[in-house]
């Protein structure tokens, strides 16, 4: 559907804008935060990443969070709320974070602090790569689910 393509373009205007940028698929960003807290450095690494004026975090929710991961991510959210902008593409509704972060508190907790500013671009249709397949008729579209006929 092109949510990391649009999220790519918009980081590269920030930066002909003359902000700084930084964009990690969500898996780099919580492992490297995980081994930061294993290796004791997690203020260094948090501190590290509140510096950019935006952060895009791309592909939230295709693996679901570790707890510690979960609770990782909420203070590197913690940290950059209303000091820095943060995009984030997901395949997931925000109703679905819940299962995403693994504990729906810790989830209502990051929403709380992502959703006080945002803008929320949904976007529906397959992807790029589903509908090139198609098109090249290498893949048929799922078929409607038969509507129940009245008794």
């Amino acid at each position: 559907m092109g949510k990391s393509h649009l999220a790519v373009a918009i980081g590269r205007e920030a930066i002909v804008a003359g902000y700084s940028v930084l964009f990690t698929p969500a898996t780099t960003l919580v492992a490297t935060l995980a081994k930061a807290h294993e290796d004791g450095r997690l203020e260094e690494r948090l501190a590290q990443l509140a510096k950019p004026k935006l952060l895009i975090v791309d592909e939230l929710g295709y693996l679901p969070f570790e707890p510690d991961a979960a609770h990782l991510f909420f203070q590197l959210v913690s940290r950059r709320y209303e000091r820095g902008a943060m995009l984030l593409t997901s395949n997931r509704a925000v109703g679905e974070w819940g299962s995403v972060f693994g504990d729906p508190i810790v989830a209502t907790a990051i929403l709380d602090r992502l959703l006080h500013h945002s803008h929320v671009v949904t976007i529906r249709g397959d992807s790029y790569r589903l509908r090139e397949k198609r098109r090249s008729g290498l893949l048929q579209k799922a078929a409607a689910a038969p509507t129940p006929s009245p008794a």
